[in-house]
């Protein structure tokens, strides 16, 4: 792509160029011989190509981008310029007739001074090497903007990568410890543990893989996990889920809300049924309103929070960049979170 876009750079330079010579030939009141073409547009094409081309393959690379050698840079270019005035004052002079001679207002032939000639001749190799360090500098800027781009979006890809994996882990180690200490009871309630966490696992596993899933599925896989939590506590949680709007085929980045709901079994009061787990959705086409409410235990000093919301929070950050709002509030007696998404 680089080397397409490149190339269509020259391609254009080059044809702007050539369609200025074909318009000043056109524009000459006596027809040029081939000759005079081949001296005018044919020696002195080669030269102005040669200068471009040794500035932007040889001077700007080996002097300026690798080695930073700006005075060697500026005497080599000066040194270059001066080398092919010489080469061009050569050729007009061999060529008087071609390049120096003109008509006078009155139709006297007349020759161009030579002082005069090597001013011009290093005009046009000056601008020839000042339009390729241009060319050459925006290449490699938008090439380098490219690149940058593309490390960002493989940075970001990566650190994606690392937070759900230390996602699946942790809600998978929280679950273990509920399940072995229902084993532990001998609790009747093991074999349904087991067989929902095998239900939510296959999404996580499989599901969840994907960039986008859609809300629908997210929400069922939140009951899922709910119900597993219930089995824990003999008498059930004590939950309220409410569900508003439109719960459809809305994209949502998966295992987004679920650290949410893990965070207020794992630090609240998930069996008081006068002041249960209130966890409340909202949703239409474009805007997804989340919003949870526990009662902080006394029996857990953790800190609130943890991996989880940490995670949550960070994926929100490179997923969901000046797209959500999160808003948590810690007082002595409950934990919320309201998370706005634009979906």
């Amino acid at each position: 792509m680089k080397n397409r876009g490149s190339f269509l750079i020259h391609f254009i330079f080059w044809l702007i160029v050539i369609i200025i010579c074909g318009l000043a030939i056109a524009s000459n009141e006596r027809r040029l011989s081939p000759h005079e073409i081949m001296v005018h547009f044919g020696y002195y094409g080669l030269i102005n190509i040669s200068i471009f081309y040794i500035n932007y393959t040889l001077l700007i690379p080996q002097l300026v981008q690798d080695r930073k050698r700006y005075g060697m840079y500026v005497f080599s270019m000066l040194l270059l310029i001066v080398f092919m005035c010489i080469l061009k004052t050569m050729i007009a002079v061999l060529n008087s007739d071609v390049i120096l001679a003109y008509l006078s207002k009155n139709g006297d032939k007349k020759y161009t001074e030579i002082p005069e000639y090597i001013v011009r001749s290093v005009f046009t190799s000056g601008f020839f090497i000042v339009i390729s360090a241009l060319i050459k500098l925006a290449i490699d800027w938008f090439g380098n903007e490219r690149v940058q781009r593309k490390l960002e979006s493989e940075k970001k890809d990566m650190e994606l990568q690392f937070l759900k994996s230390q996602l699946n882990p942790h809600f998978l180690f929280n679950s273990l410890n509920n399940i072995y200490s229902l084993a532990y009871q001998k609790s009747d309630k093991t074999a349904d543990a087991v067989l929902k966490l095998s239900e939510i696992m296959r999404y996580m596993i499989y599901e969840s893989n994907d960039s986008w899933v859609s809300l629908s599925k997210e929400i069922e896989y939140v009951k899922s996990f709910i119900e597993l939590q219930k089995l824990r506590f003999k008498d059930g949680a004590a939950v309220e889920l409410t569900l508003n709007g439109e719960i459809d085929d809305q994209q949502i980045v998966p295992l987004i809300l679920i650290s949410f709901v893990e965070n207020a079994f794992k630090h609240g009061v998930a069996n008081d049924p006068k002041d249960p787990i209130k966890i409340n959705i909202i949703a239409n086409q474009k805007i997804l309103h989340f919003s949870i409410t526990n009662k902080k235990s006394k029996q857990n000093k953790d800190e609130m929070g943890g991996v989880g919301l940490n995670n949550v929070e960070r994926r929100l950050q490179l997923l969901y960049p000046e797209r959500y709002k999160l808003n948590i509030v810690n007082s002595a007696t409950h934990y919320t979170s309201e998370l706005m998404l634009d979906i």
